[in-house]
């Protein structure tokens, strides 16, 4: 009788942590120990030692963040507590305790001024609080794990707080909104992403890996295709960073204009692929109940 290997999952209350349980819902083989702040806080380096000593895990899947931008600007101790001590933490216990560890990361890693898409093998610059703090994980865990994969991901959605479900709220309430059309990217269903990581979990590829939907769009246009698919007929008027930002009280963060991330360590080295980004939106709007 083969032994029920154990992934400890952290931030398991959002999107990525509830796509991932449900990619392993139902499995033999796996089974999913989920953690949020009140039964593991990762920014203890004792507490987290003292849990994975205890659970013995084969993996852990790191969803954890502090992924307010712009709270992050302010917060910043906070910010360098989640996003980069905690993966600290989880790095030398999963070393300690012979378990891979599986961290996400972000494309604010990069400066956002790229023309082309961005590869493993760009050098990253953060621009905000948010990207620096994320990228003094990514290094936290390449000093101190020792099976490790880190995967970055951009402009996230799944069942939870996004940027789809505010668009349809507001679409909801007015005729029309307002969406900024010169920041591009890549919309990543958590539902493709939690693939991508089951996929890679039981293999020795480690290293860092891009994890996104392919294709490139801007805000404005992925609002409409979300309004279409929808069967809203709310008007999308598109304006620049600059003419949004304007409106917005309090500390803004800069975006990055661009962040299109390609999945290039992941086509040089397996078979998988990432759905196109317009299906997986048409997937993740079929299932929404409206």
């Amino acid at each position: 009788m083969s032994v029920v290997k154990k992934i400890i999952v952290t931030g398991c209350n959002g999107q990525l942590g509830r796509a991932i349980n449900k990619t392993y819902q139902g499995s033999t083989e796996y089974e999913c120990v989920n953690t949020d702040v009140g039964e593991l806080d990762i920014t203890k380096v004792d507490a987290v030692d003292r849990f994975v000593a205890e659970v013995k895990p084969y993996a852990i899947i790191n969803c954890a963040a502090h992924t307010n931008v712009n709270g992050c600007e302010t917060d910043v101790d906070n910010a360098y507590k989640i996003n980069a001590v905690g993966p600290r933490n989880l790095a030398i216990a999963a070393a300690r305790y012979h378990a891979k560890l599986m961290h996400v990361s972000t494309d604010y890693v990069f400066d956002g001024q790229a023309r082309t898409p961005y590869t493993e093998f760009d050098t990253p610059g953060p621009k905000t609080v948010y990207g620096r703090t994320k990228l003094a994980g990514e290094d936290f865990v390449k000093e101190f794990a020792r099976e490790y994969f880190i995967v970055r991901t951009a402009w996230l959605y799944g069942d939870g707080k996004n940027f789809v479900r505010t668009m349809l709220a507001l679409s909801e309430k007015h005729d029309k909104v307002t969406v900024i059309g010169d920041q591009f990217g890549s919309p990543t269903s958590a539902d493709e992403l939690a693939s991508a990581i089951a996929y890679l979990l039981p293999t020795d590829n480690f290293g860092v890996f891009h994890g996104t939907c392919e294709g490139i769009t801007n805000w404005a246009d992925f609002t409409r295709e979300i309004y279409r698919l929808a069967g809203k007929s709310t008007a999308v008027e598109t304006v620049t960073t600059e003419q949004y930002d304007r409106n917005v009280t309090g500390v803004v963060a800069p975006r990055p204009k661009y962040s299109v991330l390609e999945n290039y360590m992941l086509k040089l080295t397996t078979d998988f692929m990432f759905a196109d980004w317009e299906k997986a939106i048409a997937e993740y709007i079929k299932d929404l109940s409206f």
